[in-house]
């Protein structure tokens, strides 16, 4: 002990401080965040007088360590079930002796070098998790949002993960859809058709009149309406090529190109289509909370138009309608699409929906079916190219279930 005692002593505290730096950077070098023999503290692999020596020397000192940080986090999304290796980059990385994951623990990670550390992905929820790296000193860094748990329907493939800015351009949509932890645009394998995720949220349902009409029939009284549950929706009105995927014939009257929208479509057929392919009609209210995309105006955004408007001179920016449709269907997804990246829903063919027909009410409503029984007719929503009242609240009230004509036809959703 008097030896170590003295070695003690001949150390000044620079010195002393100069020698644990030194051991400490032995450790960084060899990149091991929880060494075999944490004891050995000059690196020297024997656990001896050098290593008490360098403890006495700071003991009641800090250890040089800088306050880590993080930067990024790739990749930045994986499945809820776990199992991502993700790459944690930072500064002063060197000494972590922990990673989580939205506050579980990554199932291993392993310390690169003073940038950079590997970890494997805990299961977590579906959405943004925070990642947090802990050092030996009990210092923190934390990335919000850094890795996204990713919940993929295995009745879809996966075109894009998060939503595109260009077509989602509501920073408050984006981040609604990323929060649900689902994809934003994929495709149904059985069918074919595109679709995106339209996020749960609260809206004022009904009337919403236009510049030129300051009326909306059955609109009546606006209500609010949540919808508590995400659902996809096809991006396009059915084409004539999607609707034979499944039926035995096309119905259409205009079968001039497959990329028409099917028409002649009665609601019954409609229900035969979903029940073959797994899909189902959106309600009233999930169709005109995913028509409006946050907008609250007769006609959805618009390029130039970010909130909407009321203007009826500006509708064939995003549809086709009585003023330019030559009195006939067109190709799905030629004019603008709205802030969720729907084409066509205004003017074309009307849509079907699942509710039957009836009276709005001004009571607040969660997630509203419609009427439980019968009242004669079921909605269409939107308008079409003989239309010149295609809002986002237009209804019609003149179809029965079983009825058809070269204006009707549908866009499908689906509950993930």
């Amino acid at each position: 002990m008097s030896h170590l005692k003295n070695r003690a002593i001949s150390l000044s505290a620079p010195l002393r401080r100069l020698a644990l730096a030194a051991a400490m950077s032995v450790l960084s070098t060899l990149a091991i965040a929880n060494p075999p023999c944490p004891s050995d503290l000059d690196g020297s692999g024997e656990v001896d007088g050098g290593d008490m020596a360098l403890l006495l020397m700071d003991w009641g000192g800090v250890c040089p360590e800088d306050p880590p940080s993080v930067t990024s986090v790739s990749p930045s999304s994986g499945p809820i079930e776990g199992g991502t290796t993700i790459v944690i980059t930072g500064t002063s990385l060197s000494y972590t002796r922990g990673v989580k994951i939205g506050g579980v623990a990554a199932t291993s990670f392993a310390v690169v070098n003073d940038n950079t550390v590997t970890a494997v992905t805990p299961a977590g929820a579906g959405g943004p998790a925070q990642v947090l790296v802990t050092t030996v000193l009990g210092n923190t860094a934390a990335l919000a949002g850094g890795f996204i748990y990713t919940d993929v329907p295995k009745w879809c493939t996966v075109l894009e993960q998060s939503p595109n800015a260009t077509v989602v351009t509501s920073a408050a949509l984006r981040a609604a859809i990323v929060a649900t932890g689902r994809p934003w645009r994929v495709q149904d394998k059985g069918t074919g058709i595109e679709m995106v995720l339209i996020p749960g949220g609260t809206f004022n349902m009904g009337c919403s009149p236009t510049d030129s009409n300051p009326g909306c029939g059955d609109g009546y009284p606006v209500h609010q309406v949540t919808l508590t549950a995400a659902f996809y929706m096809s991006r396009t009105e059915v084409t004539q090529s999607q609707w034979v995927t499944k039926m035995s014939s096309n119905p259409s009257y205009r079968q001039t190109e497959m990329n028409l929208p099917v028409e002649c479509v009665s609601w019954n057929a409609a229900q035969t289509f979903c029940s073959l392919s797994g899909l189902r009609l959106a309600t009233e209210a999930e169709w005109e909370y995913a028509y409006r995309a946050g907008t609250s105006t007769a006609f959805h955004d618009m390029p130039g138009y970010p909130n909407g408007t009321n203007s009826t001179s500006l509708l064939g920016t995003i549809a086709w309608y009585s003023n330019n449709s030559s009195n006939r269907t067109h190709p799905v997804a030629g004019k603008a699409a709205n802030g969720f990246g729907l084409f066509d829903m205004s003017g074309n063919v009307w849509e079907w929906c699942q509710d039957w027909l009836g009276p709005y009410t001004s009571n607040a409503q969660i997630n509203p079916t419609g009427p439980s029984t019968s009242t004669t007719y079921r909605v269409l929503r939107g308008g079409h190219y003989s239309d010149a009242d295609c809002t986002a609240s237009s209804r019609t009230h003149n179809y029965r279930p079983n009825d058809s004509s070269p204006l009707t036809g549908l866009r499908v959703a689906r509950s993930p």
